[in-house]
């Protein structure tokens, strides 16, 4: 067994897709497993340069973090990668009381034993950037300031209402920050900077990454000046890509590889527990090519009408599928439809629709032999896949236009073989959902 380059977790299972498309596009060798593996499955993958661990902490509670994060990173501690990473969404949407970055740091730091973790969210490959501490994110071919952002500003469950992150991450942990900014990255004397930066030996070091050169000189900073203060890194998928460059100038990795587009299937199925204004153009795009709806009461999926509900949504599935179209299951139609204020009066209300839309998708795969399906939606895609039975993932081919959504492979359990794509709320263009039927990039 080879040293791993770099071991993570990532916070929802989009995220974790997103970050094994970064590595494994760029010629680092990457499984995602969905729990810690069998034996068997471990010993399959043995040699790949990078482990991915997928997890739910975006949807939980301190609480749950303080049992559940510190075994999962004491797991990937064993692996002894050179850097560990602990990948939250590019949006940052987080709050003291669910899915807490902060929380997540303290506990990984005191596991590592880190000195300072270092934080990197900007990513311009997925439109993500983070300038003086701010950070930007683009939605409909514009840049806005996050707590700006028509989407992350309204999210339901973790609106962003504070572009400055390292004020935001004040309101989940009382770990002292500092700040490596855009223009000290830039200029004459970088190496300055960054030990002025750490002249008070911050918990937390954020580096800004705004454009190409930020983010080639954070990743040259990550790699050779920062492993000796903590292995454990937090971030986007911006810290694989600022790593990327880093290890190919340093003759760690070769070239890109080629991936050969998969090819067209006749049918796919998609569940969607999305509320994302982006989620709902692919949906209704999706309807005016081939594809037919079946809307599910959320409600009815998180209490006792689960079980009547979702036998509802496969019959209904698997009667679409039986004349030629495919089907789109979801539990809303956009921001309009949301109905969250009553969804949150139950507790464990959010997993439990990811839960019930993950067993139909399995029925659907499963008695429709498809060859290829998705789960929209970045908490739902985490409490879907529970219920697949699939134990790991490789990426089966990268989409380029829309980076950290790709087609994956799925490996173990009933669903071995199957193509599925997860797609956050935001991500994907209009034609997403034809696009990955199409089975092009």
């Amino acid at each position: 067994m080879t040293r791993p380059l770099i071991s993570y977790y990532g916070d929802d299972f989009t995220g974790s897709t997103d970050v094994m498309e970064a590595l494994a596009s760029n010629g680092v060798d990457t499984v995602l497993y969905l729990k810690r593996p069998s034996a068997e499955t471990g010993k399959r993958f043995r040699d790949a340069r990078a482990v991915g661990l997928a997890g739910t902490s975006r949807s939980e509670s301190p609480d749950w973090m303080d049992v559940h994060l510190a075994g999962a990173f004491a797991w990937l501690a064993g692996l002894d990668a050179e850097i560990c990473h602990y990948k939250v969404c590019s949006t940052f949407d987080s709050s003291p009381g669910i899915g807490s970055i902060g929380r997540a740091i303290e506990i990984g730091a005191r596991i590592f034993g880190n000195r300072t973790t270092s934080l990197l969210v900007g990513a311009p490959q997925i439109r993500r950037y983070t300038a003086f501490g701010q950070l930007f994110a683009a939605y409909q071919g514009r840049n806005y300031r996050i707590d700006r952002h028509p989407v992350m500003s309204r999210h339901p469950v973790t609106p962003m209402d504070e572009a400055d992150l390292l004020l935001h991450l004040s309101r989940q942990t009382s770990l002292s920050s500092a700040l490596l900014d855009c223009v000290s990255l830039t200029g004459a004397d970088v190496a300055g900077a960054l030990g002025a930066a750490l002249a008070d030996d911050p918990a937390i070091l954020l580096i800004d990454v705004l454009d190409g050169g930020t983010q080639a000189a954070a990743g040259q900073i990550l790699w050779n000046a920062l492993r000796d203060r903590g292995r454990f890194v937090c971030g986007s998928s911006g810290v694989e890509y600022a790593l990327i460059e880093a290890w190919r100038q340093a003759g760690l990795i070769g070239p890109k590889p080629v991936f050969d587009a998969v090819g067209p299937v006749e049918q796919i199925a998609v569940v969607s527990g999305s509320v994302s204004p982006t989620t709902e153009r692919q949906i209704r795009h999706a309807l005016a090519h081939g594809f037919e709806a079946v809307a599910l009461d959320p409600l009815y999926l998180t209490g006792d009408h689960a079980v009547n509900e979702i036998e509802r949504g496969v019959v209904a599935g698997l009667e679409i599928l039986s004349r030629g179209a495919s089907p789109v299951i979801y539990t809303a139609l956009g921001p309009s439809a949301d109905r969250g204020n009553e969804i949150d009066t139950q507790e464990g209300a959010r997993h439990r629709i990811g839960q019930g839309l993950g067993e139909i998708q399995k029925r659907l795969v499963k008695e429709a032999k498809l060859l290829r399906a998705v789960v929209a939606g970045g908490d739902t895609s985490s409490h879907a896949l529970g219920e697949m039975g699939i134990e790991a993932l490789t990426l089966a081919m990268p989409l380029p236009q829309t980076p950290g959504s790709p087609l994956c492979k799925a490996h173990g359990g009933d669903l071995d073989g199957l193509e599925i794509a997860l797609k956050g709320g935001q991500v994907g263009g209009d034609d997403y959902f034809s696009m990955i039927r199409a089975g092009r990039p």
